[in-house]
């Protein structure tokens, strides 16, 4: 992993869209988003580049993101949807896409919430997320957001029994996420930009992306973009991590974001061939 100082301006003037995880990239020590982050995030619009958030967390907060935040749309649950607020000639519209149909999910969801009752019947320390009534396709097992964090072996267990179940896992700072398909973080990003701008991100495109993101559930993402980005806490969970981020910053969480967003914006404004503009409905 470089430095961001090994960011480059010819590869800084080409991006047009910043993805980006939420939990440990966006937030601090606490959990929190603090204001300087949107205001990052007002500061990429303002230039002309779409923020899209890519996220583990549930449908209903995503609807929220979508509604309120500084941002193009939003991908939530690993992949498993995309929301994006639009306007039209009938005015402001929410565009919902999933990766599998309601009958899927419905099916899917039953088979899932028995996978759930088994691993807390087999580990009673984890728990179901707070979150899991707003979600569509997932469960999330918390392992130290609400309870008191799990030992790695047993973290690993839940993982594998998971997998034995027939379910695609997925590891994050705070939860194991768990689903039926083969949908994940990358592959809802190819659609999304398929969907929204007509980009092929499995070919060239992918070089108007930057991607920050800390966790195990973003390797995907680390792979598909060439200027992806960790933020520091990245090297924690660095050996689970199948594909690293190319770039790291030196701040952990949300500093780590707004080191990348500072440079970047440094140099795509020392850039005179940068092709941002405003973008993108």
């Amino acid at each position: 992993m470089k430095p961001l100082s090994a960011l480059r301006a010819e590869q800084a003037a080409g991006i047009e869209v910043v993805f980006t995880d939420i939990d440990g990239t966006l937030t601090d020590a606490h959990g929190r988003i603090p204001a300087a982050v949107f205001s990052a995030m007002e500061q990429l619009r303002d230039r002309g580049l779409a923020v899209v958030p890519v996220t583990g967390r549930p449908a209903g907060w995503c609807d929220m993101i979508a509604r309120t935040w500084p941002v193009d749309g939003v991908i939530g649950e690993n992949g498993g949807f995309y929301f994006r607020r639009v306007v039209g000639p009938q005015g402001e519209d929410m565009v919902r896409v999933f990766a599998q149909d309601a009958a899927s999910r419905e099916s899917n969801r039953r088979v899932m919430n028995e996978a759930a009752k088994a691993i807390l019947a087999e580990h009673p320390n984890a728990a179901l997320a707070s979150d899991q009534r707003y979600r569509e396709l997932d469960i999330a097992i918390d392992f130290c957001e609400d309870v008191p964090r799990l030992p790695e072996q047993e973290i690993h267990e839940i993982m594998t029994a998971l997998t034995a179940r027939g379910c695609q896992v997925k590891l994050s700072n705070i939860h194991v996420n768990a689903w039926m398909g083969s949908h994940d973080k990358a592959s809802m990003c190819l659609r999304y930009a398929a969907d929204c701008w007509r980009w092929n991100l499995a070919g060239d495109d992918a070089i108007r992306c930057m991607f920050f993101g800390d966790s195990p559930n973003d390797s995907p993402l680390f792979g598909l973009f060439p200027l992806s980005v960790g933020v520091a806490n990245v090297a924690e969970m660095r050996d689970n991590i199948p594909v690293l981020p190319k770039f790291i910053a030196s701040g952990a969480g949300c500093a780590g974001f707004l080191e990348g967003v500072e440079r970047l914006l440094a140099l795509v404004e020392a850039s005179p061939s940068s092709t941002a503009s405003p973008r993108l409905d």
